[in-house]
Parts: C-alpha cells; sequence; structure tokens
C-alpha cells in the first residue's frame, strides 16, 4: 500500500467529460489502497481546507461521475501569481497538504493549472517536503502544448459540428422568404480548434459553415461583408461560425464586453455573433439569426464523443500510476501515432513544457483564404469526434446524472484569512 493521501482538484471551466477523469483517478486509487481527497471549488478549497473525503462514496456513485457533466466537486477559476508574489498562498497550500498527509496532489486543468502544479512541485522541494504533482489535462480550447488533444475538445467539437449542420438545414429551408445569414459563436480566445471543428459539418465551398473567422487571422470587415454577400447570392444562404477571440487589425477583440480581466487575466468576451450579425443586417439589409452556445458546448454531455471519454479516462488512471512511480511535475499527455485508422498512446511530459504555453492552429490547418479548413485539419479532427458516448437515460427522458455526497473533513489548520 502506498504511503500518504492523494488530493485531486478540478480547475477552470469545466468540460462534458472532466468528471470521468475524476471517476478513473478515484477508481485507479482505490484499487492501490491509496486515499483520495478532494478539494472543493478547487484550488481555493485547498487553501480553505475544504478537503471531500471521497471514501464516503459509493463505487457505483464514482463509475456513475464517468457519464455526468459538470465538476463534481466544484471549480474555479483563481491563479496563484509567482512563488515570489504569492509566497504565503503557496506556504498555506503546502501547510494543508502537511496536515492531511498528503504525498500525491493531482491538478485537472489548463494552462495555468500546469503552471501552479509546476510551481506547487518547486515549492515542495524547496521545503523537502515528499510531494508528487502532476498536471492533469482538461480544456475544450484544445490549447495545451504537447498533448495531441485536450479531453473535454472531442465532446466540445462533436456538439459543434452537430449544432451547426442541424442548424445549416434549417436556415437552408427558411432562406427563400426568410433568414438569409445565420452565425454562430464558438468558444476560442486565441485558439480556434472549436471553430475548425465546425468545418467538419460540411465539406466544400456550397456546404455549411461557408465561413469560419479564426482568431489565428486578422477580422477583415469589409472582405467579410462581401465574402457574406457572395455566398448568399451563389448559394441562397450563408453560415458563419465565428471563434469568440476574434480580432481586428489594431488586435482589438471584436467581442471585447468591456468587462475588464477575469483572475486569469483574461478580456472578458462576448457578443461576437450578435456583433456580426448586426453588422450584416445593417451594412447588407439581409435577415440573421445569431447563437451563442457558451456553456451549452462544453456541457453537452448526452452527445460526447467516444474517443473524448476514452481519452478523459485515461489520463485520470494515467495520473494515478505516474503519481505513484513517482513522477513529479508531469502531465499524462496523449500522443497519437496513427490518423488512419486513428490510434494513441499516453505517455508522460514535463509541465515545464506545458505550463502557460498556448497551442494554436497550425497555419496548414487553415483554408489559403482564411475562411475554412483543409484536409489535414480534417485528418486531426474527424478522430477526436468518433463515436457516441450516451449516458444512461431515466423513464422521464432525461439523462441520469449523479451528485455526490461531498462531506468535508474536519479542518485541522486554522481557518484560512487569505
Amino acid at each position: 500500500m502506498a504511503a500518504g493521501t492523494l488530493l485531486y482538484a478540478q480547475s477552470g471551466g469545466v468540460t462534458a467529460v472532466i468528471n470521468a477523469t475524476a471517476s478513473a483517478v478515484v477508481a485507479e486509487a482505490r484499487a492501490r489502497k491509496v486515499k483520495v481527497l478532494a478539494a472543493r471549488n478547487g484550488i481555493l478549497g485547498a487553501l480553505r481546507e475544504e478537503l471531500v473525503d471521497t471514501s464516503k462514496e459509493s463505487a457505483a456513485a464514482i463509475r456513475a461521475l464517468a457519464h455526468t457533466p459538470g465538476g463534481a466537486f466544484g471549480t474555479c477559476r483563481y491563479k496563484l501569481k509567482s512563488l515570489e508574489d504569492d509566497r504565503a498562498r503557496y506556504e498555506r497550500l503546502l501547510d494543508v497538504l502537511r496536515a492531511h498527509d498528503v504525498r500525491y496532489f493531482l491538478y485537472n486543468g489548463g494552462n495555468d493549472s500546469a503552471d501552479t502544479a509546476h510551481k506547487v512541485s518547486q515549492l515542495a522541494r524547496e521545503f523537502d517536503y515528499p510531494l508528487t504533482c502532476i498536471g492533469v489535462p482538461k480544456t475544450v480550447d484544445n490549447d495545451l502544448a504537447v498533448t495531441d488533444c485536450c479531453p473535454g475538445f472531442g465532446s466540445a467539437a462533436k456538439y459543434t459540428a452537430i449544432s451547426v449542420r442541424e442548424a445549416a438545414l434549417d436556415v437552408a429551408a427558411m432562406a427563400e422568404t426568410s433568414t438569409k445569414v445565420f452565425v454562430y459563436e464558438a468558444m476560442g480566445r486565441h485558439a480556434g480548434w472549436l471553430a475548425a471543428a465546425a468545418g467538419l459539418a460540411g465539406e466544400g465551398g456550397d456546404q455549411a459553415p461557408h465561413l469560419i473567422l479564426f482568431p489565428e487571422r486578422t477580422y477583415d470587415e469589409a472582405d467579410f461583408l462581401a465574402r457574406v454577400e457572395k455566398t448568399v447570392a451563389r448559394v441562397g444562404h450563408c453560415v458563419v461560425v465565428a471563434s469568440e477571440g476574434i480580432r481586428t487589425a489594431d488586435g482589438r477583440f471584436v467581442a471585447d464586453a468591456g468587462g475588464g480581466k477575469d483572475s486569469f487575466g483574461h478580456t472578458q468576451l462576448g457578443g461576437v455573433a450578435s456583433h456580426l450579425a448586426g453588422r450584416v443586417k445593417d451594412a447588407l439589409g439581409m435577415k440573421v439569426h445569431w447563437t451563442l452556445p457558451d456553456y451549452l458546448q462544453r456541457s453537452a454531455r448526452h452527445i460526447a464523443s467516444q474517443t473524448d471519454l476514452d481519452h478523459a479516462l485515461a489520463v485520470g488512471k494515467a495520473a494515478v500510476r505516474f503519481a505513484l512511480d513517482g513522477r513529479n511535475a508531469t502531465m499524462p499527455v496523449i500522443v497519437r501515432t496513427s490518423d488512419a485508422p486513428y490510434r494513441w498512446k499516453i505517455e508522460p511530459a514535463p509541465l515545464e513544457k506545458i505550463a502557460n504555453r498556448e497551442k494554436t492552429m497550425p497555419a496548414a490547418f487553415i483554408r489559403r483564404d482564411g475562411y475554412g479548413i483543409t484536409a489535414k485539419a480534417r485528418a486531426y479532427l474527424e478522430p477526436l469526434i468518433r463515436g457516441e458516448a450516451y449516458p444512461p437515460y431515466g423513464k422521464d427522458g432525461l439523462p441520469r446524472y449523479v451528485t455526490l455526497r461531498n462531506e468535508v473533513l474536519r479542518q485541522r489548520l486554522e481557518p484560512w484569512k487569505g
């Protein structure tokens, strides 16, 4: 039996399959006789010493996590700064870990979370505390470096491609006497992976989406409006997919909501679809509809990708294995070994090569005119949305999801004042 306790925490925005990773972590640790605690509401719960005792959860509940969306233990957007600037918080975190004999820390999140896990490993080394830190990959934006893809992306990509294909059929049916242009807003601040996934909805210039706007390309309003007009003239309607993070030539976000920045330092975005719809209506005089799926993109467990679920389970299991093997400051990443047939494996990668690094769309994945995806992008994206991992349904016609008991341990330290 391994010595010490494992602490698992979720970070940032959730995905349709992040709970599947949690399920795999708890199940694998149980199989290896390791006690698992979970931080309530992510790193904040760890700092507050609000630690959930997962041993209170039944095996059936842990299994049900694999088909339940959301973040079962709660998550947060809370970024720890450098070790120097946030010294007190890091030391408080280490105090909490010591108090509960935590020897393995698994942080399930994106770039910032990988950075935090890396810094905690450095602090533990400085204080000579035996702690193995593992970053566990998660993000719908698919922007983590090193890993071929991110658990959570495939399901969001599948939802996006399906939604665009279905909406396009609706628009085509109404175009003669009603809607000429439909604008779909996809998540993606700096990386256009989800917008690109919409490209799987159709093939050829006359199939939707007709125009995709990527954050990797400068938004040129005059050119965009001209292309919309030409598409409507040729096809009869136009379906546009726009990443929330598109920028003008001066670097300004088209969808800057004016809400300042969040705790990660990210500009609050919102409304690129409504903005584009307004410009099309005003400039071209066409009837426009638009949609902002927002949380729906990342919570749509009812149509999750089986490939994505397999990835999420695999990284959770590997994270525990790497932790118990003492692979400190690493992350289990997905390595693609073949496109056709699609094959992949899990390997460890150092957190220092992942933390705070962002993977954007390769130039070879974006069509030369900047408004669509290439065959290379399609070959990369298609395997990630394959397979349907439906949740079980009840007699009421709704998915049967689980809610955990989330019993918090008695605190052993003085309340955190931070």
